[in-house]
């Protein structure tokens, strides 16, 4: 008899050890009782009825899921290589149970199709120069179609794009291009400037005739400043003026 209660203490023991369930404070316990959804519970210590009930941990942190390289053509008949990464977190346990087999999985399939669908609707260089702004389109709409399973998207990131040699070529020729094009611009609006000041310049000297002899006196001593066995003056011609013209 005492062996008997001994077995029954036994078994009921071992029953409330494996019913007992704890739940870390970046996870949730989704419950499930004779096959209905219950709800999620945690963090701490909690009994669950042996047989009757099942739990699955779903993990509230956030995930890094790398995108794998998508061959994508652009709007601009550009053939590409990108990839990205995601960051999501669960913010309802119960739905990303429920509601997906595989929620992981199925962003990832998520993320994939839209990368492919949104940089198939711009050119090469809106996704080379407007990245944060394609970045942000992709954040949308994903969190958008993973917003029923429970999945918050926190952000979307390319981070490479890999593009045919003759067109990295033809970029370099257009970079360098560009390049020239500046300097010249910045060249034309040097001279225009000088341009002007010289211009300027020479209204004053028009309005006050004895500042082109003071110039001249500066430029003479420029001049003797310079280290050359031969100095040329500059003489104005109204110097020549004050000799009489010899009549033929």
């Amino acid at each position: 008899m005492a062996i008997t209660i001994g077995v029954i203490v036994g078994i009921v023991i071992i029953f409330l050890l494996n019913s007992i369930r704890v739940v870390r404070e970046y996870e949730r316990g989704v419950i499930f009782r004779l096959g209905r959804l219950v709800g999620a519970k945690g963090p701490g210590i909690f009994i669950l009825l042996p047989i009757v009930d099942k739990m699955v941990k779903v993990s509230l942190r956030v995930v890094t899921l790398d995108v794998p390289p998508q061959e994508v053509i652009t709007k601009d008949n550009v053939s590409t290589l990108v990839n990205a990464v995601l960051f999501f977190r669960v913010v309802d346990p119960s739905a990303a149970v429920v509601e997906v087999q595989n929620y992981i999985e199925a962003t990832r399939q998520i993320a994939m199709t839209t990368l492919r669908s949104v940089l198939g609707g711009v050119e090469l260089d809106e996704i080379l120069a407007e990245r944060e702004k394609i970045n942000l389109k992709l954040q949308e709409i994903i969190d958008e179609q993973t917003d029923p399973w429970g999945i918050k998207v926190k952000t979307v990131e390319i981070k490479d794009v890999k593009i045919p040699g003759d067109m990295q070529r033809a970029i370099a020729r257009q970079a360098e291009a560009e390049r020239e094009r500046r300097a010249k611009i910045i060249n034309a609006e040097g001279e225009l400037q000088a341009a002007t000041k010289l211009s300027e310049a020479a209204a004053i000297i028009e309005r006050n005739p004895a500042a082109i002899q003071l110039r001249y006196l500066q430029t003479l001593i420029d001049i003797s400043s310079e280290n050359s066995s031969t100095v040329i003056f500059p003489v104005p011609i109204d110097i020549f003026r004050a000799f009489p013209r010899r009549e033929k």
